[in-house]
């Protein structure tokens, strides 16, 4: 299958653009510069990591601080800061566990990895309606690996299929299956065999031409679910696929059309192929749901977390399947050093009591649907916003240069997000021309007011 051109979804605070650059003139001290000069000559160059645009020497809540003393708030945070940044119980928790048990060789068991397996088995019960076992790994690339790994185990099968623009990790196995430009285009000869991919759904820029009406909705009769029917096609004619791996809610964001997900989990179904939900993005909450399958109610065979599993403090992950997958047991395909370390699951146990025990998932839900009439109002009054979506605190304002024509305003984007760091507020861009915004569960009514505002009057001064 032959990749559609797409456009760059590297963010857009990276490139060294004249906008950039005047932002580093106007904002950077010599002490900054002199760090960002350090670590430039330090780290391997990469696209969306190295050079920095500017250097943080605290980050509390809500609110990071650079060098000079700004304070932005932070809509972006990599969506590991769920909890906000250094939340007092996660960070208590891990001390604690450092004077009781700092580290746990894989062949003894552990109490608080323990713990946490059973936590998460528990709520991907909730979700699936099937007992659950867990992998723990070091970041959500390796999970996704160990996802991989064990779909092939289980169905005897190699081939994948998957989307275009998804991204899944930058491992060569994860990065196979994903579908972004950036992260495979670098890679020295082939990529992993048998990994297929598809467009994604995504309605108000619909890949296989179907038109939506002025306020971004499809019409679902018309277009009868071609991307759903386009998963099913090839898992007929590819006839032995192991696995379809997905996110359930795309982080551009786009929002999958109602019976997506349910039409994917039949045709998996009917050919012997597991589903899979990349929820490290997505899950824990951040679309006012603990994972954001549950929206689409389909029950998923393994389910990926990671990200703000570790409380934003320290690198963990998860891959979770339904028991009846343990088929694997004489090979070692996830076998980590740090596999259950101690503290790292202290830290997830802690940032699953303070979800639970704060009900940040319904405070995320309330706080995104205030969040999208702000923003449906900005759509109103700014005809440069082409369209608004969202679910829970996964939140995108897409910049267009005219609404009919849809042709990305990446400039304009560009010029909203420099203009909102100078006012103190830090998102990222994603597709060029989509404001991307994903503060942390623990974010006010007022805060994220304050951030709306500060778009509107980007916006104003972009016009």
């Amino acid at each position: 299958m032959t990749r559609p051109t797409n456009p760059s979804q590297s963010e857009g605070d990276v490139n060294d653009t004249p906008r950039r650059l005047q932002w580093q003139q106007d904002h950077l001290d010599d002490a900054t510069r002199a760090l960002l000069a350090r670590d430039s000559a330090a780290f391997l160059h990469q696209s969306v990591s190295t050079p920095c645009l500017s250097a943080i020497r605290r980050a509390e809540g809500l609110w990071i601080e650079d060098t000079a003393g700004r304070r932005y708030m932070d809509f972006h945070g990599n969506n590991v800061h769920h909890l906000g940044h250094a939340h007092p119980e996660v960070v208590a928790a891990i001390k604690a566990q450092l004077d009781e048990l700092c580290f746990a060789p894989r062949r003894f068991a552990c109490e608080r990895a323990v713990e946490l397996a059973e936590a998460l088995s528990a709520q991907f019960e909730r979700l699936t309606g099937s007992a659950g076992r867990v992998l723990f790994t070091t970041g959500g690339s390796d999970a996704v690996e160990v996802a991989i790994k064990l779909a092939r185990a289980a169905t005897g099968r190699f081939k994948t299929l998957s989307f275009w623009d998804s991204f899944h990790g930058a491992g060569f196995g994860a990065a196979s299956v994903g579908g972004e430009a950036l992260f495979r285009s670098g890679a020295v000869g082939p990529l992993l065999p048998g990994t297929e991919h598809v467009a994604p759904f995504g309605c108000y820029r619909c890949p296989y031409g179907h038109a939506v009406d002025d306020q971004g909705r499809p019409d679902l009769e018309r277009c009868r679910l071609a991307c759903a029917a386009m998963v099913r096609y090839v898992l007929e004619r590819e006839g032995d696929v192991a696995a379809v791996i997905a996110e359930p809610a795309r982080a551009v964001p786009f929002v999958p059309p109602a019976g997506y997900w349910k039409a994917v989990r039949e045709a998996c179904h009917a050919h012997g192929t597991l589903l899979i939900f990349d929820e490290i993005p997505t899950g824990l909450g951040k679309t006012g749901r603990f994972f954001a399958a549950e929206h689409d109610d389909v029950a998923p065979d393994i389910v990926v977390l990671g990200k703000a599993l570790g409380g934003g403090v320290l690198p963990i992950a998860a891959c979770v399947a339904r028991a009846d997958l343990n088929v694997a047991g004489a090979f070692a395909f996830g076998h980590y050093t740090h596999e259950k370390n101690p503290v790292s699951s202290a830290a997830a146990l802690a940032t699953l009591r303070v979800i639970e025990r704060d009900g940040l998932v319904e405070h995320a839900a309330r706080l995104g649907a205030h969040a999208l009439e702000r923003m449906h109002d900005l759509r109103d009054r700014h005809a440069i916003v082409g369209d608004v979506r969202g679910r829970g605190l996964l939140l995108g304002i897409e910049l267009v240069r005219d609404r009919v024509a849809r042709e990305r305003a990446s400039d304009a984007a560009e010029a909203v997000l420099y203009g909102a760091l100078s006012r103190g507020l830090s998102f990222k861009t994603t597709m060029g021309n989509v404001l991307t915004l994903t503060p942390p569960l623990v974010t006010t009514f007022a805060e994220m007011d304050r951030a709306l505002d500060i778009i509107d009057e980007c916006l104003t001064a972009t016009h």
